[in-house]
């Protein structure tokens, strides 16, 4: 991890992130201020992770024929040029379409960027670089996902949709120097949908305990961030507390687990890092309705679970793929954290409408619980 090469990609990764969570929080406030209703602001982020999925599959096959560099810098570009444009509207057609755009250059990042991590260090060094991935990712987000609206209080919309662009452009026009000490390996020339499926589900030990721990913690926390605002008591500062707690926790439990996977190998903190995840989910049940100061710690308990979850999973499937097939790895990897994430708002929120949030934590909590046994590690 001296690497000059993997030192840079972080500092990029951090300006695409950054970009990218700026505008997460503001854009429904932006189109619901253009006159659109609760619905329309919340297909900003709808449409955004939508054409995130379906780009993250075709990012394999790019992998193979422009090469890493390229489809992160086309990446960074797509997710920042956009940004500006938004100042010349707030209507919601427009805005989605620019939402699109970024939404396909998000894709191009994240799969490309989470690549990198494996090919710019050694497989020993593969935890700890997935940590300080994490940090690079988690940081941003920390910082700026939380503050929402008050960015906007402080910049005004102009100042944050150019900061929002300008971020990312600086981060494509550090990619060029993004030159790996070996030569990054060809990518399979298998077709890409075989090579994700077999990265999935290559033998037990492959991808199947790793994907189903990403998608279910995933889900659960998914469903915590949208409804912890709709949970908490009203006029309290327990909301952003709570969702400030579940990004911290997912940082110090990324960052906890690289030197834990790297020393006893991957695959052995899917099952404590799920659990923890079913326990917070099962406190946020407690928490629903009585102690608030509960739902703080819950939301904790979960970020750090899914924070075990996110380094070791992603460090199984780039030691089952081999190093022909990271990009397929970190496209399954970024897919299931994605398609989970929303499921886990459209699911949960299917059962907190009739029947509550305790019942909507709770079933998140059982699903946790339900898939443990799929996320042991396999005896060698």
């Amino acid at each position: 991890m001296k690497s000059a090469a993997f030192r840079l990609m972080l500092v990029v990764t951090v300006l695409g992130f950054g970009g990218h969570a700026l505008l997460l929080p503001v854009l429904p406030l932006w189109v619901s201020r253009g006159g659109a209703g609760e619905f329309g602001a919340g297909t900003t982020t709808g449409v955004l992770m939508a054409t995130t999925v379906v780009t993250q599959l075709a990012v394999p096959a790019l992998l193979r024929r422009v090469g890493y560099r390229a489809v992160l810098g086309a990446g960074l570009v797509l997710l920042g040029a956009p940004a500006p444009f938004l100042l010349l509207t707030a209507e919601l057609g427009p805005v989605l379409l620019i939402c699109a755009i970024r939404g396909i250059g998000f894709g191009l990042l994240t799969v490309a960027g989470s690549a990198l991590v494996a090919e710019l260090v050694p497989p020993a060094e593969h935890g700890r670089a997935s940590a300080r991935y994490g940090y690079a990712i988690g940081i941003p987000q920390l910082v700026l996902l939380p503050l929402g609206v008050a960015t906007v209080d402080l910049l005004g919309f102009p100042g944050v949709f150019l900061a929002a662009g300008i971020a990312p452009l600086l981060g494509a026009a550090a990619t060029p120097f993004l030159r790996a000490e070996r030569p990054l390996p060809a990518q399979p020339r298998a077709g890409d949908p075989a090579e994700l499926g077999t990265v999935v589900v290559r033998g037990w030990r492959g991808g199947t305990g790793p994907m189903v721990a990403m998608l279910a913690c995933s889900l659960a926390q998914g469903g915590l961030v949208t409804f912890l605002p709709l949970a908490a008591p009203a006029a309290t500062a327990v909301a952003p507390v709570a969702l400030f707690a579940v990004a911290l926790g997912g940082i110090l439990g990324r960052g906890l687990a690289g030197g834990l996977v790297d020393r006893r190998g991957p695959g052995r903190l899917l099952l404590p890092g799920t659990l923890l995840a079913a326990v917070g989910m099962g406190v946020e049940v407690l928490a629903v309705g009585g102690a608030t100061w509960l739902l703080v710690v819950g939301a904790f308990a979960v970020g750090t679970g899914f924070g075990f979850v996110q380094n070791d999973s992603l460090v199984s499937l780039f030691a089952v793929a081999g190093p022909a097939r990271y990009g397929a790895a970190s496209a399954a990897w970024n897919i299931g954290f994605d398609a989970g994430t929303g499921a886990g708002s459209s699911g949960l929120g299917a059962i907190a409408e009739p029947f509550g949030f305790r019942a909507a934590f709770g079933a998140a909590a059982l699903l946790l619980l339900a898939v443990l046994p799929l996320t042991r590690r396999p005896r060698t």
